[in-house]
């Protein structure tokens, strides 16, 4: 006969798979003991550049019972955003592939209220709190636990059957189920993501220096982008996926069938051109529910212009 932990436990991944979810795994709401030391020396590194909110709330990021009372399960979740569909111009300024439709915070987040909906409605009293990116919380360490795939040498979470182009998110709630076992890492000796990678901030395999990364450099940072990067973002204006698109297990990526994650019918078409001479009326059209709209008009401005080649100066005479 199931137990009650496992009948909870097949509703909640059954009804995650119907929301959309191509991953649900569960593992224990337990103090991060291994990852505490390595988060501390990565902070003190300074490898977080000028995200100082990496800073806060050290003690929640390491144990989300300091999140919700009494948590018991971490619901590990994630919502695939591959898509094989590129922008038409090779020259034009790239986007990367999750910044293409709706901006996931808001996709997710109804996913989860909805699945927190059917935990309560279904099981009874449940308290629990619903997590995007946006909260103190290691997706990639609970996902791992959780069995969701491993990290890769690149630190993004690969799964063995559909790769690395997918969102993660989490419910933390105060019931007990039955838990699932991390898988085992399938890098091998392959180092693509280190070798591609333009601006070295994949350290060293499994390590990742954050204020190297062009996706820090395009969104995070609000500052003017340093000369020394120059000519090393190979075009990329909002993000990067050089690290994803290399990697092999992606070759098993599959499209999502997420419509809110379709691109607006005009940013795939837009040339270089169009990039250059964008206009603050176009921004607020094509991007209107995009997570582009982090880096503001002004920040996709200061980032198209520092990818163009600068003129080479010299002497006359």
């Amino acid at each position: 006969m199931m137990s009650q932990a496992a009948t909870y436990t097949r509703m909640i991944k059954e009804e995650a798979k119907r929301l959309g979810f191509l991953f649900c795994g569960i593992s224990r709401a337990e103090f991060l003991e291994k990852e505490a030391p390595r988060l501390e020396q990565w902070l003190r590194e300074g490898r977080h550049g000028r995200m100082e909110y990496m800073e806060n709330h050290f003690d929640k990021r390491l144990d989300p019972r300091l999140l919700v009372d009494g948590a018991k399960s971490v619901i590990s979740l994630g919502l695939n955003y591959y898509t094989p569909r590129l922008q038409k111009d090779p020259q034009a300024p790239k986007i990367s592939r999750y910044a293409y439709g709706k901006d996931y915070h808001f996709v997710i987040k109804d996913k989860l209220k909805d699945l927190l909906l059917f935990i309560r409605s279904s099981i009874g009293e449940v308290g629990g709190r619903a997590f995007v990116d946006s909260a103190p919380v290691m997706d990639k360490v609970w996902a791992g636990r959780a069995g969701l795939g491993w990290q890769g040498k690149h630190t993004n979470l690969i799964n063995k059957q559909h790769g690395s182009f997918f969102f993660l998110a989490e419910l933390i709630i105060d019931l007990e189920l039955e838990y699932d076992v991390p898988v085992a890492d399938h890098c091998g000796t392959c180092t693509r993501c280190i070798d591609a990678c333009p601006t070295g901030a994949i350290t060293a395999p499994y390590e990742l220096d954050g204020s190297k990364c062009i996706s820090y450099f395009t969104i995070e940072l609000k500052d003017q982008l340093p000369d020394s990067v120059h000519g090393q973002f190979e075009n990329w204006m909002f993000g990067c996926d050089i690290c994803q698109d290399v990697c092999p297990w992606n070759r098993f990526s599959t499209p999502h069938n997420e419509p809110e994650f379709e691109p607006h019918p005009r940013l795939l078409e837009m040339t270089r051109r169009d990039w250059e001479e964008l206009t603050e009326e176009t921004f607020r059209e094509v991007f209107r529910k995009s997570a582009v709209k982090r880096a503001k008009f002004t920040g996709l401005q200061r980032n198209i212009r520092f990818l163009k080649p600068r003129p080479v100066s010299g002497r006359e005479g």
